[in-house]
């Protein structure tokens, strides 16, 4: 299984490395060892984790990014990093959602390609958005 350390989970979340660790102290969030003793969070509970803090509203700081590890060069410009949170899946389609910082990625594609790509919960993924449309909605209010 995937395992974060302290510093690559808090990325993920969108969050500071201390955040992470008072969340493990305070128990919200369970952490184990690698073999190298350093602290780290296996990915399937990073990804538990990340999909209860998105529907809760939080204080914590969410502005840090995810660097894109891929590094490699694409027109589209819209990239989040995150963790795949859920994989449901029949013979032919499946649904892939990717829980990216405080954002829920969902992704339509062909149970080929989850196993070709090994997506399951909690492995990381880069979810890349091309689209020739954009939908701009305001709040309704008195207008």
């Amino acid at each position: 299984m995937t395992h974060f350390r302290f510093s690559d989970a808090a990325r993920l979340l969108g969050v500071s490395d201390d955040t992470v660790r008072r969340w493990v102290r305070a128990g919200q969030l369970e952490a184990g060892e690698d073999a190298a003793g350093r602290k780290v969070v296996d990915g399937a509970e990073l990804a538990a984790f990340a999909r209860r803090q998105a529907v809760k509203s939080s204080e914590e700081d969410r502005t840090a990014e995810s660097a894109d590890p891929t590094e490699i060069g694409r027109s589209a410009r819209n990239r989040f990093v995150g963790l795949v949170t859920e994989v449901v899946a029949d013979g032919v389609m499946a649904q892939v959602e990717v829980q990216c910082g405080p954002h829920r990625v969902v992704s339509l594609m062909s149970a080929e390609a989850v196993r070709e790509l090994g997506l399951k919960p909690g492995e990381l993924a880069v979810t890349v958005v091309k689209a020739t449309q954009v939908i701009v909605e305001t709040p309704r209010g008195d207008r």
